[in-house]
């Protein structure tokens, strides 16, 4: 089975660092962004661009993963979608994504959003920071190991 990092480029803060691990690992890259977003392709990581709309990038990405693909998201709603196709998933900041907790990530996301419909206002992300992006390269280093294990 032919492994890819499939990424949701628009707003990911771990490019290099996920060329850079993938690169070690010999695994394919391929970043997906809206034409809005300029990434240049470069050895091992190709691009692909899709058009500007809100959910472009994440609707290409969860009709082109294969099962066995790595999908980096920020998206709990595409995370469940990569999910439900056999893929693993995690975020910028290293969570991995699993069964046991994207409905919990999910309905946190639905009861904020209903919050700030209804005026509540929350914090944000904290900011990303270089042990974020350390984390992030462990634990992608950790899961591709792994997943080359279990071929």
């Amino acid at each position: 089975m032919i492994m890819r990092i499939v990424v949701d480029g628009d707003s990911c803060p771990v490019k290099a660092e996920i060329a850079e691990t993938a690169g070690r690992y010999g695994v394919q890259v391929v970043m997906v962004s809206s034409y809005d977003h300029t990434l240049q392709p470069a050895d091992g990581v190709a691009v692909i661009q899709v058009d500007r709309s809100s959910q472009s990038a994440d609707l290409y990405i969860a009709n082109h993963v294969a099962k066995g693909d790595i999908v980096v998201t920020q998206d709990y709603g595409l995370a469940a979608l990569v999910l439900a196709k056999s893929c693993s998933s995690l975020s910028p900041r290293g969570e991995i994504f699993h069964p046991g907790n994207i409905d919990r990530l999910l309905e946190r996301r639905h009861v904020h959003a209903k919050a700030r419909r209804g005026g509540q206002r929350h914090k944000g992300p904290k900011p990303f920071t270089n042990e974020d992006r350390k984390h992030f390269a462990e634990v992608l280093s950790k899961l591709l190991e792994h997943l080359q294990e279990n071929v």
